[in-house]
């Protein structure tokens, strides 16, 4: 039976060379990918002029110099019966929404964050008419798939966002409590909450060290007590980082479903996070909630040490979804 045709539409900016193309974001390595086992993906993108450490290993992108160039490959799909994939709401997948409305091509929208907190953070109050405008004309004739049932009113399919594989769940290393090591896995950006962290993080007066995975150029560690990783792509290298830690932290504003959670507790190490993403929660064990103040966040962090060994014991009754199960929800979404 023939595969049908999928397009994949998104923001992310590609860089091409004669080793192939390259991303800076895992997630939209990954998605174009396991999605063209299934399908003929196509996956039309933004142009970069810098070499991002994720290789796709996708032969048919179409890289797009700007938004003319970007609808013009739009328009050389419609030779072939497609179904469009667009992965959030941007100013190009906008123009791109209204492009294939008017073609009455079938549109499935993927929201997998909210777009109306990160252009709070990002740019301010007064932009966010501005998205939800868009995001009111984007939703009125797409199908909706989200991570969670917050990041829209209508009526949507719910998927298990995940990037596990066996060998998350492979190996368990005990972690040592001698000291408290935290790890930081994400961009470094205003809306991730890592600055606002970093600064009460010098105030603690528990014995702690901070690590960060996670690339920006621009900033430097004002002591020894902060380490920068870089930024961790190889799963390896990334569960190594788990395991050489004892406490995750993911100090957002705001998030959709974020990878680190399950991440860190399939390497049975416990998470904290704060009062503004709370919803994350989904009943699993292994995260705790803290006010954005230092003296809830040691008391937090007080009581996961005295508790450590019973709260791995509980991490391991979560059921955690896999990278495989996410790409299989999509897949029958887009099918049926």
């Amino acid at each position: 039976m023939d595969r049908e045709n999928l397009v994949i539409l998104n923001n992310e900016k590609v860089f091409v060379d004669d080793d192939g193309f390259h991303c800076d974001n895992l997630d939209l390595k990954v998605v174009p990918e396991e999605l063209n086992k299934h399908f003929n993906v196509k996956y039309i993108v933004r142009k970069s002029i810098k070499k991002g450490g994720q290789k796709i290993n996708l032969s048919n992108i179409k890289i797009a110099s700007n938004i003319f160039s970007f609808i013009g490959f739009i328009c050389q799909t419609f030779k072939k019966k497609s179904k469009y994939l667009i992965i959030s709401i941007t100013p190009y997948t906008f123009l791109a929404c209204i492009f294939l409305f008017i073609f009455r091509k079938k549109v499935f929208l993927y929201l997998w964050s909210d777009g109306h907190e990160e252009w709070q953070h990002i740019l301010g109050k007064w932009s966010v008419w501005i998205f939800h405008l868009m995001y009111l004309i984007c939703i009125s004739r797409s199908e909706i798939i989200v991570c969670n049932k917050r990041l829209t009113k209508k009526k949507a399919h719910l998927i298990s966002i995940s990037r596990l594989e066996d060998l998350w769940f492979q190996n368990q290393q005990k972690p040592s409590l001698d000291k408290i090591k935290f790890l930081y896995v994400g961009r470094m950006s205003p809306e991730k909450g890592i600055f606002d962290f970093i600064k009460f993080f010098h105030n603690l007066v528990i014995d702690c060290s901070l690590s960060i995975a996670g690339d920006r150029k621009d900033y430097s560690p004002p002591n020894d007590k902060i380490k920068l990783l870089g930024y961790i792509s190889n799963p390896k290298k990334l569960i190594e980082a788990y395991d050489n830690h004892n406490i995750t932290i993911l100090p957002s504003y705001t998030e959709g479903y974020p990878y680190v959670i399950d991440e860190s507790l399939s390497r049975r190490r416990p998470v904290i996070i704060f009062e503004e993403i709370s919803y994350v929660l989904n009943n699993k064990k292994g995260i705790f909630i803290s006010k954005r103040d230092q003296k809830s966040f040691e008391e937090t962090v007080n009581f996961i040490v005295k508790n450590y060994e019973k709260i791995q014991l509980d991490i391991t009754e979560n059921k955690l979804p896999t990278k495989d199960s996410m790409i299989r929800q999509i897949s029958n979404i887009i099918s049926n």
